[in-house]
């Protein structure tokens, strides 16, 4: 029979107050993006806390944009907790403790640097923009992505060939907002035509599959 080991990380909920930075932290942040963020989504990505150290080793940004919305009187983020005096409690990953000072500045930068390194699957990326632009607008503005990112990214990738788009060889039909009745009993989006509208991503033609 398998001995059970119990598992060496763990989720704790600790006071924000008592959530504190590490001694030397490189890493810039956009703090109203993150704030943005958490306010639309709830804490989702939870700080991790070194225990050799009992400081912050990834997750600074959170820390500082969560204690920004708490000054600012804003509600409290999904995924936290209020204490019995009303603070707020977050939740961390526990468990993992550095050997030196150097692997816990190591670690931290490792941890910040990987994830982008990979970079992105163009034509993938791409398609998932035009899905948000054309259904999502609100999402797709929460991205915050500079227009010269993204049009970086799209010289890349021959927009006709993405789902939706329009191909030149194709009749384009000017889509009309709705005024309500023009008179004639009909709105812009009767009489079967169908909806289009402008990527902001790429500024070609998509269907919305209205």
């Amino acid at each position: 029979m398998t001995e059970t080991i119990a598992a060496p990380r763990y989720v704790a909920y600790v006071p924000l107050t008592d959530l504190h930075p590490a001694a030397r932290n490189p890493k810039r942040h956009e703090l109203e993006l993150i704030i943005d963020s958490i306010a639309m989504h709830g804490l989702v990505e939870i700080p991790v806390v070194d225990e050799r150290t009992q400081r912050t080793l990834h997750g600074h940004g959170r820390r500082e944009s969560l204690i920004e919305m708490q000054d600012r009187g804003m509600s409290l983020p999904s995924g936290m907790v209020l204490d019995e005096d009303g603070g707020w409690l977050v939740p961390v990953l526990r468990g993992w403790a550095s050997k030196t000072e150097a692997e816990a500045e190591a670690l931290a930068i490792k941890l910040n640097r990987l994830p982008g390194e990979g970079g992105w699957d163009p034509r993938e990326f791409a398609e998932v923009l035009e899905d948000l632009a054309t259904n999502a607008a609100e999402l797709f503005d929460s991205l915050a992505i500079p227009h010269d990112e993204i049009d970086k990214m799209l010289g890349q990738v021959d927009p006709e060939t993405l789902p939706g788009a329009i191909r030149e060889n194709e009749p384009h039909t000017l889509h009309l907002p709705d005024d309500g009745d023009h008179g004639d009993g009909l709105s812009p989006d009767d009489d079967g035509r169908a909806a289009h509208t402008t990527c902001p991503a790429c500024g070609h033609l998509f269907n919305t599959g209205r």
